[in-house]
């Protein structure tokens, strides 16, 4: 039961990727430096491509999971209606295993192999894998928008000259923070070079050393939505260290949708 939740939970969390830029070479590719740009400039970016969002989403994603206990693949169907719920069927060599439902107050899944369901709220993410996410952070990670973007909140460009990054706090906080465990997460959003869209998103909370770096490694754009298409996602904390790949296959935007979730009448509370 425990892997099947941790592989539920797990590809829940999807968006960007670029590698960390530094002064060196990557292979034989030189990096390039970028020109500046002012701080409010990139904001206003995250603030357009938050505001982005298809009203439903379909995508069959071929999975892969590993962490210190296990390694699995398999197959996920999402299912999104915007800012309403979210499902996911997890099959295995075409056999459905867990179904699942996100809405804004709660979490519940059945597991078909063992016949029994959960119900419970978001707060089992947190205890789980010490990243706090509700359900709209949830559908930002799986359509790469900016997680936990907030249009009031004051941002900060961390300067590097091969890359635009802007940060929920400034270097001299960040550093503060790591000396005093404070508990508190820092955000760290990575553009791309040639179209300022976000390439990677960084996670960090020292307090409970929860460390998340989500990568897209490539995208499409079907129905002016750039859509992930391979994503490469490593999770840290105390309890484990998670690596997930995500290959999206079959891609519907905006086609109607209907969310299918039941628990079958002879299923027991899942211990």
């Amino acid at each position: 039961m425990k892997q099947f939740f941790n592989t539920l939970i797990i590809l829940m969390c999807i968006c960007v990727g670029i590698t960390s830029c530094a002064k060196k070479m990557i292979g034989e590719i030189p990096l390039v430096k970028v020109e500046r740009k002012r701080t409010a400039d990139l904001v206003a970016i995250l603030d357009s491509l938050s505001k982005k969002k298809p009203k439903t989403f379909y995508s069959k994603i071929a999975t892969s999971f590993k962490d210190t206990n296990q390694e699995l693949s398999f197959k996920t169907s999402v299912r999104i209606i915007n800012d309403s719920a979210i499902t996911a069927m997890i099959t295995y060599a075409g056999i459905p295993l867990v179904n699942s439902i996100i809405t804004k107050d709660s979490l519940q899944f059945t597991n078909k192999k063992d016949k029994c369901y959960v119900k419970t709220t978001l707060k089992l993410l947190k205890q789980e894998f010490g990243v706090d996410f509700d359900l709209n952070n949830i559908q930002e990670l799986l359509l790469a928008n900016p997680l936990g973007f907030q249009p009031l909140q004051k941002y900060y460009q961390i300067h590097d000259p091969y890359s635009y990054i802007v940060s929920s706090h400034r270097k001299r906080e960040i550093k503060k923070m790591e000396r005093k465990n404070f508990d508190d997460f820092i955000l760290k959003y990575y553009f791309s070079n040639d179209s300022l869209g976000i390439k990677k998103l960084e996670i960090e909370n020292n307090k409970d050393s929860t460390f998340v770096v989500i990568n897209y490694k490539s995208k499409k754009l079907i129905e002016n939505y750039l859509i992930p298409q391979e994503v490469d996602i490593q999770i840290s904390t105390k309890k484990n260290n998670i690596f997930i790949r995500l290959n999206y296959e079959k891609i519907e935007v905006n086609q109607e949708q209907e969310i299918y979730f039941t628990i079958p009448e002879n299923y027991e509370s899942c211990n």
